[in-house]
């Protein structure tokens, strides 16, 4: 029960805080709605089942080149880590008293991949690759992960079927979404 409270001050809160940025908006003539063009241009998520891949493709080839020159000095030249996550092998590893999470033994679902690779990387210039590099970059993770073969080549409609091994080992959160 309290946590209901919570959540609903939060939401007042939320609702109060954007009303009152608003209101001084309007009051000392800052700042302005954001356009059409400039939401869109922020609305990129990808979701698990991967409805809004944009068009676009690459593959494995193309990716280990975008891989070697944009996420090596961080990931290592065949994903192994460094200053960045480890993100292949581990599989077989989360049951273990040392779990090994990379995309190949944790990740459950590829489209996710695709958003977190444009979304976030490189570090030093997240947003900067294009939807053709991420598709490669991806292609070439899951195949250091032996999930696709070398000459494979993704796009919206393969990167969505591949199956991630660890697809089934999330569970639900069983408590009811909160509403305001």
């Amino acid at each position: 029960m309290a946590t209901h409270r919570v959540a609903a001050l939060v939401g007042t809160a939320l609702c109060v805080g954007i009303a009152g940025i608003a209101h001084s908006a309007e009051r000392f003539g800052i700042g302005r709605p954001a356009t059409e063009a400039e939401i869109a241009a922020w609305n990129i998520d990808i979701d698990r089942d991967g409805r809004k891949l944009p068009l676009g493709s690459g593959s494995v080839a193309q990716g280990r080149a975008v891989f070697e020159s944009q996420c090596a000095s961080c990931h290592g030249s065949r994903g192994e880590g460094g200053t960045g996550d480890r993100l292949a092998g581990g599989q077989g590893t989360l049951a273990t008293a040392k779990p090994v999470r990379t995309v190949g033994s944790f990740w459950p679902y590829a489209p996710t991949l695709f958003d977190y690779i444009r979304r976030a990387m490189p570090l030093n210039a997240p947003q900067s690759l294009s939807a053709d590099d991420v598709y490669a970059v991806s292609a070439y993770i899951l195949h250091l992960n032996g999930l696709v073969p070398d000459g494979a080549t993704l796009d919206a409609r393969s990167l969505a079927a591949i199956r991630m091994p660890n697809r089934d080992g999330f569970v639900p959160d069983p408590r009811p979404d909160v509403k305001p």
